[in-house]
């Protein structure tokens, strides 16, 4: 028996928070019958309905995306630009992407049906860390960089400790490129930090994804994670290191 969130999870149909915000709305039957209970558990018997539609366990699938900029994080949008999802036509899973990109963020982006996983990816206390270079006005100062490193206070809190590498500066043209690590995936977290500090990004990329790079494919191009990657990642997620 296993927990119905998760069930929803390993369905695809949405993250395992985003399943338990379905079963406390009402949204999910289990052979017909509504549930609300979190702590409800079901076999691979039960008929399990999330708004009245039957969940099907089908192949989970995970794709590395290349985001290119002007595209949208999400399956859909409401005013009609594309999204990452759009960039993958032939694929018949439903498949969503693992957190976000923000519109004119480039970058390594993953794609997946895999609930649980796209969970994991995400969630802060799991310490799965991103690598953004930062195109920003301005030479950053040493205090800003300890500023950076320690955490800088946002308007929905101070942000986790970050690592920072000043990869160039230039005085006369007034900009700088640097390098910065997070674990954490709040939303334009790292054009926030640069901001609140004074120093606005004009140009962002996320350069890696835990050991993840986009070597190798172009702008809007994408290729499967392989099993090893998959599991590397999952070892990463639950020990802190690459198995």
């Amino acid at each position: 028996m296993e927990r119905l969130q998760k069930v929803i999870a390993h369905a695809g149909i949405a993250s395992r928070r985003k399943a338990e915000e379905l079963i406390l709305e009402g949204k999910v039957k289990v052979n017909g019958e509504v549930v609300r209970e979190l702590g409800t558990k079901v076999t691979s018997s039960d008929q399990v309905e999330v708004n009245n539609v039957k969940i099907e366990s089908e192949k989970k699938v995970y794709y590395l995306l290349y985001k290119p900029r002007s595209v949208i994080s999400a399956v859909s949008d409401d005013r009609g630009r594309k999204t990452v999802v759009d960039l993958f036509p032939e694929v018949e899973e439903r498949i969503f992407p693992v957190g976000r990109l923000d519109y004119d963020t480039s970058g390594v982006l993953l794609l997946t049906n895999d609930g649980d996983f796209a969970n994991k990816m995400t969630h802060p206390r799991y310490n799965i860390d991103k690598t953004y270079v930062a195109k920003i006005k301005g030479v950053l100062k040493r205090e800003h960089i300890r500023q950076l490193e320690k955490g800088v206070m946002l308007e929905d809190g101070k942000t986790a400790p970050a690592k920072v590498h000043v990869i160039s500066s230039d005085v006369k043209q007034d900009k700088s490129i640097v390098a910065l690590t997070i674990h954490e995936g709040r939303n334009r977290q790292v054009r926030r930090m640069f901001e609140a500090i004074g120093h606005p990004v004009s140009k962002l990329k996320r350069e890696n994804f835990a050991f993840l790079t986009t070597f190798g494919l172009n702008a809007g191009e994408s290729r499967k994670l392989t099993a090893h990657e998959v599991k590397q990642l999952r070892v990463l997620s639950e020990t802190g290191k690459i198995g």
